[in-house]
Formats: C-alpha cells, sequence, structure tokens
C-alpha cells in the first residue's frame, strides 16, 4: 500500500529534525527479519497496529452524543418518574412521613452543635430532603444536617466571631455552605467522583470513631446542666473539665440521662421484641424508629408541667422562641472577608460533605442491589448547598442513622424525600409554639444516642486487623488524634497517613523470580494422567475417561510459582530454575516511575549473585576493573564461578502492569544495557509476556523489547520464532462443538429406543433381535455418516490464527509460550553445552 501524504509528510520532517523511525530496528525489515514470518499455511498473518496519538485524542474527546448523555445524566430522576405508580408512592409515603418524625427532632439538635439557632437546623433538613431527589442516584440517602458537619460549622461560626464579630454566625454557615457547595458541584459536573476513592476505609471508620466520640463527649456538659468551660476544646480536655465541675451538675441531669436511658431502653426492648416475634419485625422497626419523637414529646411535656408558671426563669435550660416560617430567607452574603476568615476551615469541610454522604450511599447502594454514581451524588450534594442557604440552611450531607432508617422503611424512590419535606414544613408553620419548652438536656441525649452508632464497634476493628494490621494502626492514629487535637486534624492525619502508606508500596514493591512446577489433576483418589484418564484401574480409571487429552488443563500442565515460595505456596514442592541462565521475573504492583529502579535493582542483583560473566577475562589488567568491582585481593584468586550459568535471556511477567511511562521505560534501556555489558560478548534476550495494554507494547516496543537482540556487528543473526495460534475452525470452534454435543445426545436416544424396545421374551427377543438389528444398524450407519463428516471431526477443515501480531516475536501471550522461545532460540545457538538437549517439549 503506497503510503498516503501525511505520512510522507511525517517522514520527510523526521528525516530534517534527524528523528529515526527505525530505532532498535536498523534494518528496517519489520517482521521480515531473520525467519520471523509465521510461515503456517492454514494460519492467517496478522500484524497488530500501533496506537496513536489521534486515536487517543478520538477516544477522549467529547462529542455531541456524549455531551447529551450527560446532560441526561444530570437528572436521573427523568429515568424513573415516567413510570412512577402507586406500589412505589406508599412505600415512599412510610418512609417519608417515619423519617420526618425522626429528623425534625435531630436537625434542632445539630442546630446547637452548629452555634445556630435551633430553627436553621429545620432549614437545612427542608431544603436538603426537597432538593437532593431531582438529582439522586440513591434511593435512601437522607440530606440534611449531620453531627460532624455540624461540629465543624460551629467552630467555623465561633472562629470568625472572635475575628469579625459584626457578622452573624448564620451568615457565615450560609456562605460556607455556598462555597463548599461550589467546588463539589464542580467536582461532580467534571465526572472527577473517583477522587473518593483515595479515602480509604480505615480512615473513614477512624473518623467517624473519633467524631462520634468527640461529639458525645461534648454534649455531656449540656447533658448535665454543668457550665463555666468550653466544651469545643479537644476532647480530652473536656473530660477533664467534667470530672472537675461534676459537683456542679443542675436539674437538667434528671432530664437528660433519663432521655438517654429511655432512647436505649427502648431500642434494646424493640429488638428483643422483634427477635422474639419474627413475625412482628415490622412493627417493632417502626416503633424504635419513633423513639425520638416519642422522647421529646414525653419530655415537651414535662419540661412544660416543670416550667409553665416559670416562663421567664425557667428551672432547666429550654430552647425557648422558635420563630415561624422561613424568617432568615434571603439572598446569601459572600464576600471576601468571609471567604478568608474560614478558608482554613474549607478543605475538612468539603472533604467531611463528601466522606459522609459518598461512603452512606455506596453502602446502601450494595445492601439495596444498586450502584451510585459518585459524580452525580456530588452534582446533589453540590446544587444543595448552594440553593439551600437561600431559605437559611447551613451545610448538609448524608445522614447514616436517617439513611439506615429510611432504607428499613421501605423506600421505593429518591421521591420520598418530597415527603419528609412535606413534614418538616408542617413543623416549621405549625409547632413552633411546641418547640418551646424542649429541654437542651433532652436534645444533648438525642445527639449523644445518634452518634453512638457511629462508632466502630471492636468486633470491627479485629476484623480489620486479621484482614491488614497496618490499617488498624491508621485507625487508631486517626482516633488519638481525633481526641487529643481536632476532628480536622484527625481527618487530616488519617487520609495523609494513608497515601503514605500507598505510596511506600508502591515505591517499594517487590517483583518475584519465578520458577517452573510441573502438576498433576487428581479427580477423587485418581490422579489424571497425561492422556486425560485416571491412573487408577477399572472403574475408576474409566471413570474419567471424559477428560479427554484435548483439554491439558484437567490433566498435565506447567505452572509458574515464585523460586522463593512467599506467596503462601507449600514450601515442599520443588520449584525448578526455568533454564540455566533464563530468569522469569514477575512485576507485583505495576511498573512506573515510583518503583522502577526498586524492581530493576533487586532483579539485576539477584542474577548478578546466580550467573557469572560470559568472559571472565574481559578485565585484562587491573587497571581495567571498576572501582566497585575491585577483584579478589593481591596473592588471593578468585572464587570458582565456573558452575554458575552465564546470562541468556530474561523474561519479564507484566500481567500485573497496566501502563508504563518514559522513567520506567529508560530504567528498563539502562539494564538492558548493563546486562548486556555483563553478558558481552553475547547479547541478553528479552522476552516479555501477558501485556495487555496496546499502549504499553507501543512504548517498549519504542524502546526496542519485542525484537531479537542484535548480536555484535554481524547485525541481527536468524531468528526461531515460537509463536501462539488459536484455532477458529475444527473441534473447539463453538458452531462444531455444539454440532458435536447434539450427535452425541442423538446417539443416546436412538440406544435407550433400542433398550426399550427390547422384550423379556427369550423367543421374542430373539426374533426381534434380529429385524432390530438391521433396523439399528442403519440407524447407527446414519449416524455414523454423520459424524464422520462433521466439521467437527474434520481435520481438514482446521484453521487457525495468531494470538498476537507477528511484528514483534518477543512479545508473548504467557510464559509458557515466552520460555519455549527463549529455551529454543538459546539452544539454537549451542550455548550452555550442560544443558544441551533440553528441548521445548518439556516446557
Amino acid at each position: 500500500m503506497a503510503p498516503s501524504a501525511a505520512t510522507k509528510v511525517g517522514h520527510g520532517l523526521a528525516k530534517v529534525l534527524g528523528i529515526n523511525l527505525q530505532y532498535r530496528d536498523p534494518t528496517g525489515e519489520g517482521i521480515s527479519r531473520g525467519e520471523s514470518v509465521f510461515s503456517v499455511s492454514s494460519a492467517d498473518t496478522y500484524v497488530e497496529e500501533e496506537p496513536t496519538a489521534l486515536e487517543w485524542i478520538k477516544q477522549v474527546k467529547p462529542s455531541g452524543r456524549t455531551f447529551a448523555n450527560w446532560a441526561y445524566s444530570l437528572f436521573p430522576f427523568t429515568h424513573w418518574i415516567g413510570r412512577y405508580n402507586l406500589q412505589w408512592f406508599i412505600g415512599d409515603f412510610v418512609a417519608g412521613v417515619t423519617v420526618g418524625a425522626v429528623v425534625v427532632p435531630q436537625s434542632m439538635a445539630y442546630a446547637k452543635l452548629a452555634e445556630l439557632p435551633v430553627q436553621f437546623g429545620l432549614y437545612s433538613s427542608f431544603m436538603g430532603v426537597l432538593i437532593y431527589w431531582f438529582f439522586a442516584t440513591s434511593k435512601d440517602i437522607t440530606i440534611g444536617p449531620v453531627a460532624v458537619m455540624s461540629t465543624i460549622t460551629g467552630t467555623v461560626v465561633l472562629q470568625v466571631a472572635q475575628t469579625n464579630p459584626d457578622i452573624p454566625g448564620h451568615v457565615v454557615a450560609s456562605a460556607l455552605a455556598i462555597i463548599a457547595g461550589a467546588v463539589i458541584c464542580f467536582i461532580g459536573l467534571i465526572r472527577c467522583g473517583w477522587i473518593v476513592d483515595f479515602i480509604s476505609l480505615a480512615a473513614i471508620s477512624a473518623y467517624m470513631t473519633g467524631s462520634a466520640l468527640n461529639i458525645a463527649v461534648a454534649q455531656v456538659p449540656a447533658l448535665m446542666g454543668i457550665t463555666g468551660f468550653s466544651n469545643r476544646d479537644a476532647t480530652y480536655k473536656v473530660v477533664i473539665n467534667i470530672l472537675k465541675h461534676l459537683g456542679r451538675t443542675k436539674l437538667d441531669a434528671a432530664l437528660g440521662l433519663t432521655a438517654l436511658f429511655m432512647l436505649y431502653a427502648i431500642r434494646s426492648a424493640c429488638k428483643y421484641g422483634a427477635q422474639k416475634m419474627p413475625q412482628r419485625a415490622r412493627l417493632y422497626f417502626f416503633l424504635s424508629t419513633l423513639r425520638t419523637a416519642f422522647v421529646i414529646l414525653l419530655y415537651i411535656l414535662i419540661s412544660y408541667l416543670m416550667n409553665r408558671h416559670h416562663r421567664k426563669k425557667p428551672r432547666v435550660s429550654i430552647l425557648g422562641t422558635v420563630p415561624r416560617g422561613f424568617k432568615n430567607a434571603a439572598v446569601p452574603t459572600v464576600n471576601k472577608t468571609i471567604i478568608k476568615a474560614f478558608a482554613s476551615q474549607l478543605p475538612a469541610s468539603i472533604i467531611v460533605i463528601l466522606i459522609e454522604h459518598i461512603a452512606i450511599a455506596k453502602s446502601f447502594g450494595r445492601i439495596n442491589n444498586y450502584t451510585i454514581n459518585p459524580s452525580q451524588e456530588m452534582v446533589a450534594i453540590g446544587v444543595t448547598n448552594l440553593l439551600g442557604p437561600f431559605l437559611g440552611a447551613y451545610p448538609a450531607t448524608g445522614s447514616f442513622s436517617r439513611t439506615a432508617i429510611k432504607s428499613k422503611a421501605g423506600v421505593r424512590t429518591p421521591f420520598g424525600g418530597v415527603i419528609t419535606a412535606i413534614v418538616v414544613l408542617l413543623a416549621i408553620y405549625a409547632l413552633p409554639a411546641m418547640f418551646f419548652y424542649i429541654p437542651n438536656a433532652s436534645l444533648s441525649a438525642v445527639i449523644i444516642h445518634a452518634v453512638g452508632d457511629l462508632i466502630t464497634p471492636p468486633n470491627t476493628v479485629y476484623q480489620f486487623w486479621r484482614i491488614s494490621p497496618l490499617e488498624v494502626i491508621i485507625f487508631f492514629a486517626g482516633v488519638i488524634v481525633t481526641i487529643f487535637a481536632s476532628i480536622e486534624d484527625g481527618i487530616y492525619t488519617t487520609i495523609c497517613v494513608s497515601v503514605a502508606i500507598l505510596l511506600f508500596r508502591v515505591v517499594k514493591a517487590k517483583g518475584r523470580f519465578l520458577g517452573k512446577v510441573k502438576i498433576h489433576s487428581v479427580v477423587g483418589d485418581h490422579l489424571i494422567d497425561s492422556e486425560g484418564k485416571g491412573a487408577g484401574a477399572g472403574v475408576g480409571a474409566g471413570t474419567y475417561g471424559s477428560f479427554g487429552s484435548n483439554d491439558p488443563d484437567k490433566s498435565i500442565r506447567n505452572i509458574f510459582l515464585p523460586l522463593s515460595h512467599n506467596d503462601g505456596s507449600n514450601p515442599e514442592v520443588e520449584v525448578e530454575t526455568p533454564y540455566p541462565g533464563i530468569f522469569i521475573y514477575r512485576f507485583s504492583e505495576g511498573f512506573n516511575y515510583p518503583n522502577a529502579n526498586h524492581y530493576l535493582d533487586n532483579m539485576v542483583a539477584t542474577i548478578f549473585k546466580e550467573t557469572r560473566r560470559t568472559n571472565p577475562a574481559s578485565y585484562g589488567r587491573l587497571g581495567d576493573r571498576p572501582w566497585n568491582d575491585p577483584g579478589p585481593r593481591r596473592g588471593r584468586t578468585a572464587p570458582d564461578e565456573s558452575h554458575k550459568p552465564t546470562l541468556k535471556a530474561i523474561i519479564l511477567d507484566f500481567s500485573s502492569v497496566n501502563n508504563v511511562d518514559i522513567t520506567s521505560v529508560q530504567h528498563l534501556i539502562d539494564v538492558r544495557n548493563q546486562l548486556d555489558r555483563y553478558a558481552s560478548p553475547d547479547k541478553v534476550d528479552w522476552h516479555l509476556a501477558c501485556i495487555n495494554n496496546r499502549w504499553t507494547k507501543r512504548a517498549l516496543a519504542s524502546a526496542g523489547f519485542g525484537y531479537p537482540t542484535p548480536q555484535g556487528e554481524s547485525g541481527f543473526e536468524r531468528w526461531k520464532p515460537v509463536f501462539s495460534v488459536a484455532e477458529i475452525g475444527g473441534h473447539d470452534s463453538a458452531a462444531n462443538a455444539a454440532e458435536y454435543r447434539e450427535n452425541e445426545r442423538e446417539l443416546k436416544r436412538q440406544r435407550t429406543k433400542d433398550l426399550e424396545n427390547a422384550s423379556t421374551d427369550k423367543n421374542d427377543a430373539i426374533a426381534r433381535h434380529d429385524a432390530a438389528s438391521a433396523s439399528s444398524g442403519s440407524d447407527y450407519k446414519e449416524l455414523d455418516r454423520k459424524l464422520s463428516t462433521s466439521k467437527a471431526y474434520a481435520s481438514g477443515n482446521n484453521r487457525v490464527a495468531v494470538v498476537h501480531g507477528l511484528s514483534r516475536p518477543l512479545f508473548h501471550i504467557d510464559l509458557t509460550s515466552a520460555l519455549q522461545s527463549a529455551v529454543a532460540n538459546v539452544e539454537r545457538r549451542g550455548e550452555g553445552g550442560v544443558t544441551k538437549g533440553v528441548g521445548t517439549e518439556g516446557i
């Protein structure tokens, strides 16, 4: 085919600029070098095309359809709203009302954590559940105020109040929601939701446990009616102050402690009842769910009875006046002064919003058999926090407790959030007068009870230890830092340590040298021999006759295991070196710039230890030796290494490598040159197996890998390639295999029919036997004719095709073909006299 005009221009430009397009292929012969053309008459020639930069651009360039799909995906409710039905509505209604009964008291309690009046918690809950369903890919998530984010918001409000006391707290909280929502929404719109995958489960568990302890301890003073110190200090300081001031406990403790006890008692009783009476488990679930609303209503009554004659000076701390309606609805104030005041807390706020929401959404998606889109969930959170402040909301995210309730209540679609919004709206307009008497101690009990579920139980920590002890250290580090410093510091600690350990594992990745092991398959008590039959005699031997020699995976085969048995394989199994002077090296954690040097240093050190120089007299004089290899001391002879093989070939297993980069490939080139000097005057053959990425092949081929190595001044010698081929016809094809099975079934049906027609009467049987024999004999002949003419048995119709391209004979499909090729060419050159005669058939 004549080159195109663009190709001609490109080649001309390369010539002018001095670019060598035939790097490591100076002959320019391509696949015709030596004997590298596959020459089996029944095989189709296949040359693998390299990926091009234009091809990559076409793959990543968004098309019009891509933009249309992106716009359509921004509103997931349009995918299902057209099929909304009454059954779905009933499930959404029950779940929405149930969650609404929980979210009203919780949101008011969390607003106290945010150092805001309680109505702002109601505003945040209303906007969260109302807006989220438009963008949701999770039916279970409930957006609204949560304990940890409320605590961080409270820290921001207090911090800004110290530097800018003229700025109201709710203005600061709304501005924080706007900025955090904008950042998260942008990340979601550009579909970068994968960034949350950098936060490990250990980090999330540590953050939730540490935060729960921090918040629970901070609520104890209000629970007990103790005042006189800040509950915003580090957790250990708050504990110390509580112990110091226990003598100042007030009447509030009676309401707080009994409310907390009642919350746990109701939950335990309902759990016990559900276990004893499984048929009423759903009833007990709803009773347990409504415990928060029941306790708050009960203590409103108690507080009313205690304080109805003491409104101006109540006997216990109560909530006070709660305005009816959206009194703080306005355009949020966002300016440079406010942003600068909370900028240091912004990263922690964004991380908390993302961690809680995405982790909870993924978890309940797996539980209820659906998959969320993290990027779209970020859009949902972002829009919620962008629009919520217009009605006075502060930062909101997914709530674990309310999401669990919503899921167990049987919600069917995200529309359940609208029902919850209606319940909250009714509370905002109909119940403020009743909210006046809510005891603050009871709200603290609600908070402590809610965050208690966020603490990671000891059994889960033990399971973490069984899986990855190092991550348990991260977990405890995060919890300890949260207790002795702050929630924000605990978040940063766990994330940074997790990333550091990940990088350490990548940088310090260790490759493995592999050896060959011949294994046999055993079925029952019988060893399957090379013919695919049981090695035992009698019935046992016949039992496994179906394991034919056409399926070698079920008989004798070779596998490759680490020579050191550090993969957990039985150390009693003797792993053979692949071939004297041939090494198989497997990368374990990818092959990129952080770990390339560590990988190859380990490989070269082992090769130097296990082999000898091809020419031991390459240093003619003492001064010719390098300083790092000075040889034996004066008067002593060098140790005898004649028993060691010379280096002949290296096989690299790229099964765990997806991409390579310039640094890693350059390291590989340097090591190739180093080992060529070590094996001089010979050259080392480099075979690469199990490459799964076209760009990786292109990169390695550009560096000269995949082709036979030049041998001295003579250039490329004749090369004996070993290619892997697959049948595209014959017995292994799908159509012929199906035909074979159908013929077998037909033969069995015919035999069964003949047996059923046999008579128990001997004379009649003899009389009928002759007729049946003639009839069935003709049937069997017809089947035999079909079988003999079937494509599944016609060996002349078998066609094969090479699996990988012929242009790079040293890129192999697996380690077996790589070892076959390496041994075949080492023996062809007549090297390694002591190993001569070891053929490729044994590989």
